[in-house]
């Protein structure tokens, strides 16, 4: 029996920056809320209370002189040198970010020429048929360019696809804001083919709620009085109301990949979902087990970089993805025949869930 052409994981790749930034690095930044005064508690009770909601102890910072496509680069490089895949087989370039590149030192952006068309070049890829270009839809960009390069296989317009989601988010936020502390840099990178296979992308679910929430991130001024006058804007995001929206509907989405790839949520070896917030994402996990009426299960089901990675948006999944593949995450392991749920939540506010089987 001929099964349906399906996109599988056939490589992944990562790149961890090496600067390492511990909560202590913040304990001399003055922290004002966004009417321009200062936080009233002890910059040591901030820290703590940082650190006890997010569950961030440290973060990854590029190196002065890298940029987001550098890292990007280095990502793919990872991705093809470990699986031995040709580049110039690759018929798809996806890079998914936020802000493009931005220099150290400054927070200005720059995106011309795309992303995708700076690591095609820095690959030294020369087959004009492969296409390269930016996605830009906030945290769940990774994934949604998993789900678009899902298509393109599926239909039969490309065979391989390389997705890759980096940021150096260390750049753009506002160093005035304890909201600050959340954001890191990284990249991840993951090449999808095709197989005639049962296994694979099965089903996904993408939403967009601008509506009444496209603003729950957004570019601000900063906090600092000091600043007023100044130009530069900032990431800013009101996090109670994040917050209040991924727990609704981050599970429901969750939920409707499942029943669309019919697969029980009993069947579920992993959830990898974004490291946005770890105390987020297990209420997520607690929300969507309480959709299906289940106990919640063992503590593996979800793993966590977040402790010691922070929040890299687009690179926090495809980066989780290749240390458990590669072995390099304690106690969690990914086998053939596991099926996994990927899912996302981030600015505009979009959501999107993917179910896979190994």
């Amino acid at each position: 029996m001929t099964h349906p052409v399906k996109a599988i994981i056939a490589a992944t790749g990562s790149y961890i920056p090496t600067v390492r930034m511990s909560n202590e690095a913040f304990a001399n930044h003055r922290f004002f809320d966004r009417d321009g005064l200062p936080l009233q508690h002890r910059q040591d009770v901030i820290l703590e209370k940082f650190k006890s909601i997010s569950g961030i102890s440290e973060r990854r910072y590029a190196e002065p002189e890298q940029q987001a496509s550098d890292l990007g680069f280095l990502a793919a490089k990872d991705a093809l040198d470990s699986s031995g895949i040709d580049p110039e087989s690759l018929d798809y370039i996806i890079v998914a970010h936020n802000f493009g590149d931005v220099a150290f030192g400054s927070n200005r952006v720059s995106m011309v020429p795309s992303l995708a068309s700076r690591i095609k070049a820095l690959l030294q890829i020369r087959n004009p048929n492969c296409v390269g270009y930016d996605l830009a839809f906030g945290c769940p960009g990774w994934l949604e360019g998993v789900i678009q390069a899902s298509y393109y296989i599926r239909s039969g317009d490309a065979r391989r696809c390389l997705v890759i989601g980096t940021e150096t988010l260390s750049r753009v936020t506002d160093s005035h804001d304890r909201d600050c502390m959340l954001f890191s840099d990284g990249s991840g990178a993951t090449i999808l083919e095709a197989a005639d296979d049962q296994v694979g992308v099965l089903a996904h679910c993408t939403q967009t709620h601008a509506h009444e929430y496209a603003h729950l991130l957004s570019m601000q001024p900063s906090n600092a009085p000091l600043q007023a006058d100044s130009q530069d804007i900032f990431m800013k995001m009101n996090g109670r109301k994040l917050y209040e929206f991924a727990l609704t509907n981050v599970p429901v989405a969750i939920k409707a990949a499942l029943d669309k790839a019919a697969v029980p949520l009993s069947a579920i070896s992993k959830v990898l979902i974004h490291q946005a917030n770890e105390k987020m994402d297990a209420a997520i996990l607690q929300r969507l087990f309480r959709l299906y009426d289940m106990p919640m299960p063992a503590d593996d089901l979800m793993p966590m970089t977040i402790s010691w990675l922070g929040n890299s948006s687009v690179a926090t999944i495809p980066t989780l993805l290749d240390l458990i593949l590669k072995g390099n995450l304690d106690n969690h392991h990914l086998n053939p025949g596991d099926t996994v749920v990927f899912a996302s939540v981030g600015a505009g506010m979009n959501v999107n869930a993917v179910v896979y089987q190994f």
